[in-house]
């Protein structure tokens, strides 16, 4: 398994990159947005891969952070997605973003990648929701991971969940309820706090 390559990024090419580590050239498939966040040519690089055996081929995918390795991981294993589905998801939505959408049942934000139909957005809901958490995307969003004994953190997120609730029940799509709570971050001992604060958010 190749975990990640490090090297000059030598050339840009329509969906992929070529890195050049001691005199070999490596072509690694990217997601479009992780593409553009890429230095110039001739720049050293870090990108973290995923290695795609067939009969037929062997291909490299790559991404910026361990974080969408994973999400690429979860994503190809869902039935019906392969690995260029997995990486037209990542190209359309961050990995938050990605996590946002499975959460809140936002089948329209993931039928905005390419090649992903209703269908398939709604088996890809079924398949990962049991494998995110809400509690634990908000708290990651926030730079850290809670201590499952320090009680002040667990209201917190308690909190966090509850205000994506209330905004959800005002109206507002869970998506960006979930992203204007992420926002408005976690410094807060009540939900009515952290709701006004999300609500000036969404205007």
């Amino acid at each position: 398994m190749i975990s990640y390559i490090r090297g000059e990024l030598a050339e840009f090419e329509r969906d992929k990159v070529i890195v050049d580590v001691g005199g070999v050239g490596y072509g690694i498939f990217m997601p479009e947005r992780s593409m553009g966040m890429l230095p110039r040519a001739g720049s050293e690089v870090k990108i973290y891969t995923y290695l795609n055996v067939r009969e037929d081929a062997m291909q490299l995918f790559g991404f910026l952070s361990r974080d969408e390795v994973q999400m690429f991981k979860l994503l190809i294993g869902v039935s019906g997605i392969g690995p260029k589905g997995g990486l037209g998801i990542l190209s359309t939505l961050s990995a938050d973003d990605l996590r946002f959408a499975v959460l809140s049942g936002d089948t329209k934000a993931i039928c905005a990648a390419p090649g992903i139909g209703k269908k398939t957005a709604e088996k890809l809901i079924i398949e990962l929701k049991d494998k995110l958490d809400l509690e634990d995307v908000l708290e990651r969003s926030q730079g850290g991971e809670a201590d499952p004994a320090n009680a002040r953190d667990l209201s917190v997120s308690d909190i966090q969940a509850d205000a994506v609730q209330a905004l959800v029940a005002l109206g507002y799509g869970s998506t960006e309820s979930m992203k204007a709570v992420k926002k408005a971050g976690g410094e807060y001992t009540s939900v009515e706090e952290l709701l006004k604060a999300a609500l000036k958010l969404m205007f």
